[in-house]
């Protein structure tokens, strides 16, 4: 006779004989104390604190600043999806200590303290120097699309832009003419005339900043550019006065992002640029966004980014063939006054698939230098042709690639929440310093044995 199927007891009424202590309930391998033990180094002046104590009583900024790392590394960027957890996830509950910040508190946090994100930054890459964990001679740069928040049907073309201003131009005549006469067929329930114009007023105002707005952001492009000794050439930009490109885009819900390949260019997305150098152990130890489309002027700025201890160290910089230009590879390999730097690149001048050939796999002596005179493309060409340059140029799909799809996939960080190229600059900072407590938590074996 078969036995009768026994079940464990499951009793969701009887209340606990006693408080539950959260500190039983995170096993004490769990990355929240490693992130909190971290952050609590960090000194007070790097925060945003109301030290007048005016008003209701502030959170603790480590513990805010501990929360956001906590729930970007675990694929949390949203304030209400922060706050639910609060409620929902023990190990935030912990971290929290049983309060439960409201998501404009968390938003308003996230918003004011960059200081403290780079000061948090800085403190990983340190922990991982006391270790000797991080490798830095040898850094990859990449970049990938992160979507803006914001749809790219919100773009507009200045060509559709005069069309829409001349179509509200004639809207608000209308209304206007509807206005003087009094017993005019009246608008649907709901609308009134006053408020129908002003609407159409504002977006008229809004299509022609949109012109002042493209203006200005070729101007900064090109003095951004000659601020890091590259050369600017063609004609300055024409004031808005002078009709712009008709295929020049300017998105309303944030015009500081762009239109971008995305996809592999398979189709076009509303998106910014964010780009990270990261060492042999897989940290990132440089980061920025921008609001390019393509990454050929990209390289020497987010070289710049790398930390600045990082930076004396630096030797090599590994790259595919988007970031690659003569100018740019100038600009890393010598400082503006036009001495060696101490770095050298290594790009791809050619787009190469990851498929390896029979050809790849034979032995083969190197290629004979370039002849004096040669072009730098020839001379990078030279560079990844001999078996020391494609062993390291090797390493940038071990390290880098790997980052980015860990930063998309694992913590699924696809979208930004903020907009405005500082504030998104801000967050993918925020970002990064998640993924790094959580690739340093990783690397703790290693760090016993360091």
């Amino acid at each position: 006779m078969d036995m009768p199927a026994r079940f464990r007891t499951i009793d969701r009424d009887t209340p606990m004989l006693l408080p539950a202590d959260l500190r039983d309930w995170v096993p004490a391998n769990h990355v929240v104390h490693f992130i909190l033990d971290a952050v609590a180094a960090l000194p007070l002046a790097s925060f945003h604190v109301n030290w007048r104590g005016s008003g209701t009583e502030q959170y603790p900024p480590a513990m805010m600043l501990a929360l956001l790392i906590y729930c970007y590394a675990t694929g949390r960027s949203s304030s209400r999806q922060i706050e639910a957890a609060t409620y929902s996830d023990v190990a935030v509950r912990y971290l929290c200590a049983n309060t439960h910040p409201d998501h404009s508190v968390i938003c308003a946090f996230r918003t004011q303290n960059r200081a403290a994100f780079k000061a948090a930054f800085t403190a990983v890459l340190q922990m991982a120097r006391e270790v000797r964990l991080e490798q830095v001679g040898t850094v990859s740069v990449d970049g990938s699309k992160v979507l803006a928040n914001a749809s790219k049907h919100a773009a507009v073309s200045y060509a559709r832009a005069g069309q829409m201003i001349e179509e509200l131009e004639l809207e608000v005549e209308q209304l206007l003419k509807k206005a003087e006469v009094a017993d005019a067929t009246p608008l649907r329930d709901g609308l009134s005339v006053p408020e129908e114009i002003a609407r159409r007023q504002q977006r008229q105002e809004a299509l022609r900043a949109a012109e002042q707005a493209g203006y200005e952001a070729k101007r900064a492009a090109r003095a951004e550019r000659r601020a890091r000794g590259e050369r600017v050439r063609g004609p300055e930009p024409k004031p808005p006065s002078a009709e712009p490109e008709p295929a020049d885009q300017y998105n309303f819900t944030d015009p500081a992002s762009a239109i971008m390949k995305a996809g592999s260019g398979q189709h076009f997305e509303q998106a910014y640029n964010a780009q990270v150098a990261v060492d042999a152990r897989m940290l990132i130890v440089g980061e920025r966004v921008s609001d390019a489309p393509n990454d050929k002027r990209e390289l020497p700025a987010t070289v710049a980014a790398i930390e600045p201890a990082e930076q004396q160290r630096l030797r090599a910089v590994l790259t595919d063939n988007g970031f690659y230009s003569e100018a740019a590879v100038e600009a890393v390999e010598h400082t503006g006054s036009g001495e060696p730097s101490g770095v050298t690149v290594y790009a791809a001048v050619e787009k190469t698939g990851y498929h390896r050939r029979v050809a790849d796999l034979e032995a083969k002596a190197d290629p004979p230098p370039p002849p004096p005179g040669a072009s730098r493309t020839d001379v990078m060409r030279h560079r990844l042709g001999c078996a020391a340059g494609r062993a390291l140029y090797g390493l940038r799909k071990q390290t880098v690639e790997p980052v980015i799809g860990i930063i998309k996939e694992v913590m699924g960080f696809r979208r930004f929440r903020l907009r405005g190229l500082a504030k998104v600059s801000l967050e993918w900072t925020l970002v990064c310093v998640s993924y790094n407590f959580k690739r340093l938590f990783n690397l703790r074996p290693a760090m016993a044995t360091a």
